[in-house]
């Protein structure tokens, strides 16, 4: 899985064999919408997809449906806020850009992308309910600093990392 941040709410994710855009629009001066989205196999917005309170990760592809190997990512909306990427392969991949509504189990084993503002209280609370198994942070250094410093005690074998603008990170 690759992750790229373009600035405010826009990421490029590399999953499962599919690329997946969300939020070209809100992509940062400087970078060419265009080029963005293309190669993309799905271009996504929040707010743009019916809400799935109740999502659950889907079941894995069974050895003899091989004809099936590459499936769509499912992309759903959990709330206007939050996006959740189920690609064949990896984890589920979880778009925040406001705060999180009320999770499942799966969100132990999830990769939680989190962009915008308030980082550090976004991460405590999600920090007190899950133990996902990675966390990106999106936004300036101010508020990567204070998430970093609020979360330093409580990720408990959650790994955490700062995206830059424009630069792919592999995980």
């Amino acid at each position: 899985m690759k992750l790229t941040w373009f600035g405010a709410s826009t990421f490029r994710i590399h999953a499962g064999g599919a690329i997946v855009v969300v939020e070209p629009e809100a992509a940062g001066a400087g970078i060419d919408r265009t080029e963005l989205v293309s190669g993309a196999d799905q271009v996504v917005a929040f707010g743009d997809r019916d809400i799935v309170a109740d999502w659950k990760p889907r079941a894995a592809l069974r050895p003899l449906e091989v004809e099936e190997q590459n499936r769509p990512p499912e992309v759903v909306a959990l709330d206007g806020d939050t996006l959740v990427i189920d690609a064949d392969g990896e984890a589920p991949v979880v778009v925040a850009r406001g705060g999180l509504p009320k999770l499942g189990k799966w969100a132990d084993r999830a990769v939680f992308v989190l962009s915008g503002h308030e980082l550090a209280g976004r991460l405590e609370s999600l920090l007190e309910g899950a133990s996902p198994r990675l966390l990106a942070l999106a936004g300036d250094d101010g508020e990567l600093e204070k998430a970093f410093a609020a979360a330093r005690d409580k990720l408990d074998g959650t790994g955490m990392i700062a995206l830059e603008r424009a630069l792919a990170v592999e995980v």
